[in-house]
């Protein structure tokens, strides 16, 4: 793969190239940015998946559900419908994609839409939903919009200034894009992080001083969900683990089970991966299989055996507050 991703050099330059005449017709007008009339916190990265766009998203509406009316619009990526969808409790996972799925199991008082199209989606919200806010999830190249409030998050072990541009590394948009962003979040950081590697990264990503840097580990719930019975994470020592991953980076996940103890065969799969027939009657075949959420709601109800373990982000130095505070100073 990494050889692939070498030979592919040529390749990348072009995309760098198209990537910058794109991003310079929108600053000198040539393309234009639409700004709505509802507050749009945008939530996304400079490159291909793997930063914790969905978790983020999540910790925001429980942050905010409780004195906003929140609509969240999706892409639906790797969904089998088109358009634009809005959620109901009939909507299935296939039609609506695995992360707003996700999400709006978890949260059914929101609004959830999925459309390809950022401007219509937006359009359609304003008009039949009328919510306090609009969160936009994996929205940040999408340059159509222009959001009221842009979070970029980028990964603690593949910093966007260290990384390249597609397919030879996961950029999809210029590193110099950053300073579009109100807050930058590098996320998946080991919690014992100190403040000399802190103020390491931040002498590399430069933010200017209207820029709030924040970091972000990542959290793992000890009790396992979506069982037939309640089950602690140490209930599987000893036991025949499977780790079913359809993830961008299964990495984090792998790291923590291994400190826990847990011996695993994984069985990874792409990301968004909808799984097979004949995938789901290996899966059957197994012990016990673990999995992460976004891949449970792909899976739930096709395999007995199933669990997942639950993630979420912890903004370190109890940085909560300090995010939902300046969004709760940009809505309307």
């Amino acid at each position: 793969m990494q050889l692939l991703r070498k030979i592919a050099f040529p390749f990348s330059l072009v995309y760098a190239l198209v990537v910058y005449l794109r991003n310079y017709l929108f600053k000198i007008g040539v393309l234009s940015s639409t700004s709505f009339k509802t507050t749009t916190i945008c939530v996304g990265n400079l490159s291909a998946g793997g930063t914790g766009k969905t978790p983020m998203i999540e910790l925001l509406i429980s942050g905010l559900e409780q004195q906003y009316k929140i609509a969240v619009l999706s892409r639906g990526y790797g969904r089998k419908s088109k358009g634009l969808l809005l959620a109901n409790i009939n909507t299935t996972v296939e039609e609506l994609g695995d992360e707003p799925y996700q999400i709006y199991k978890k949260h059914p008082a929101i609004t959830m839409v999925v459309d390809g199209n950022r401007r219509r989606g937006i359009t359609a919200i304003e008009q039949d939903i009328k919510p306090d806010v609009i969160l936009l999830d994996d929205a940040y190249q999408h340059r159509k919009v222009k959001p009221t409030f842009n979070i970029l998050l980028t990964a603690y072990s593949n910093l966007y200034v260290d990384d390249w541009y597609l397919p030879t590394g996961n950029l999809r948009d210029a590193k110099n894009q950053a300073k579009r962003a109100n807050v930058i979040i590098v996320t998946k950081c080991p919690e014992s992080i100190n403040e000399a590697e802190r103020s390491k990264i931040e002498t590399k990503l430069k933010p200017n001083k209207n820029q709030k840097l924040i970091f972000a580990s990542l959290t793992y719930n000890l009790e396992l969900k979506g069982y037939k019975t309640p089950l602690s994470l140490s209930n599987l020592k000893g036991k025949k683990v499977t780790l079913v991953t359809g993830i961008a980076n299964p990495d984090p996940l792998i790291v923590f089970l291994k400190e826990q103890n847990i011996v695993f065969e994984h069985l990874a799969y792409n990301d968004h991966h909808f799984f097979t027939e004949a995938e789901i009657k290996t899966f059957a075949a197994k012990e016990f299989v673990l999995t992460t959420e976004k891949d449970f709601v792909r899976l739930k109800g096709k395999v007995s055996n199933l669990c997942y373990i639950e993630v979420q982000h912890k903004l370190l130095n109890n940085e909560n507050e300090t995010l939902l505070t300046a969004i709760r100073a940009v809505i309307k």
